[in-house]
């Protein structure tokens, strides 16, 4: 065949993977990702809903720095999708899909709730704080050892077993809150009268406790991914178990204890959603956190501290998309495609950072 032939043959645009892109470089795609959302959404906004696009931009931007309640409300949030966030991080590190995240955070959740209902008018307030926390996190580590088990014996679908297990975790969640509302209404705030298990106001705000926690945590985590043994161990068996084999790791027992270590801190969160910021349980209680934890942690490319600039993005545009929606009386779809669209760039940015397209012409690597 001529080379005018293959020439003709050859597609006209190629893809491959990029390798060597710098922190600057990276930071000036997602930039410009998010440069050009924002000029779409003012396109959709302008057209679409007829209103001022810089207008619009301002009230986002007042849902969040308005003032400090609704950052500090902002912050909130914020803590709660980070710790998911870490939970993940490590499982996702080894290439285990934990979308388990929301039944861990529940089962979690509700461990801590029985307790404090339970054991309030019975336990001294630190042993109360130290049973619940225990008890959610030994919850969520069971909710993460059970698919982790049968992933390592049989070689189970991860991903749709930690899925089932969100619906099993649910509907255990909606029985005892049944239980333990007995003849009322709904179930409310536990122990409202003695504010029993309640995390004390620090700083003005009762969920100040949970900022902290998750501010170490995210230090935590990120030496242990980084520079322990364990964390080495996760990043080997992630790349490839064969690998791992060979250099003499136990792919067994890092699965269970990375899926261990996961599962128990989406039930931690569980415990800080109870006692420091909702002082109940409901099968909403993780509000969808354990599927938006995954384009977290993902994003990050298991960063902790990338996470907390990509949560605080999240919330940034959800608390936006609720103000816009009650400050010019828009339904929640219009508000949704507004912050959709800026999310949607930011991921698409991902294929740019991580690929490269090359014309037809440019067969040597580097041209």
């Amino acid at each position: 065949m001529s080379q005018t032939a293959a020439a003709a043959r050859e597609p006209l645009l190629r893809i491959a993977k990029r390798e060597g892109t710098t922190m600057p470089q990276k930071i000036a795609v997602r930039a410009i990702a998010i440069l050009l959302a924002l000029v779409v959404d003012a396109l959709f906004i302008f057209f679409v809903t007829g209103l001022n696009p810089l207008a619009v931009y301002g009230v986002m931007w007042g849902g969040t720095f308005a003032n400090m309640t609704r950052f500090s409300w902002m912050l909130r949030d914020l803590s709660t999708l980070l710790c998911v966030g870490i939970a993940l991080a490590p499982a996702f590190k080894m290439r285990f899909w934990n979308c388990g995240g929301e039944g861990q955070i529940l089962i979690g959740g509700l461990t801590a709730a029985l307790i404090m209902v339970y054991q309030g008018n019975s336990l001294p307030l630190p042993l109360l704080f130290a049973a619940m926390a225990l008890g959610s996190i030994a919850a969520g580590a069971l909710w993460g050892f059970i698919p982790a088990w049968f992933k390592s014996r049989w070689n189970t679908n991860e991903t749709l077993f930690t899925l089932m297990m969100n619906y099993v975790a649910t509907s255990i969640v909606a029985c005892a809150t049944n239980i333990m509302r007995g003849q009322a209404s709904s179930l409310g705030t536990l122990n409202k009268a003695t504010k029993a298990g309640w995390f004390p106001i620090l700083m003005g705000q009762r969920y100040t406790i949970n900022i902290i926690v998750v501010i170490v945590l995210t230090f935590v985590m990120y030496a242990y991914l980084k520079y322990s043994k364990q964390g080495y161990e996760i990043s080997v068996v992630g790349e490839s178990e064969n690998t791992a084999r060979y250099a003499g790791i136990n792919v067994r027992r890092v699965t269970v204890r990375t899926m261990l270590i996961s599962g128990a801190i989406c039930g931690l969160c569980g415990f800080l959603i109870v006692a420091g910021k909702d002082q109940t349980i409901s099968t909403s209680s993780a509000g969808g956190r354990g599927f938006t934890a995954i384009i977290v942690a993902w994003l990050a490319k298991f960063n902790t501290f990338y996470m907390a600039l990509i949560s605080f993005l999240l919330v940034f545009l959800e608390r936006g998309a609720s103000e816009i929606a009650s400050a010019y009386s828009l339904n929640e779809y219009a508000a949704d495609i507004i912050t959709g669209i800026i999310l949607f760039f930011i991921l698409g940015s991902e294929f740019f950072i991580n690929y490269r397209v090359i014309p037809r012409g440019a067969h040597k690597e580097g041209k």
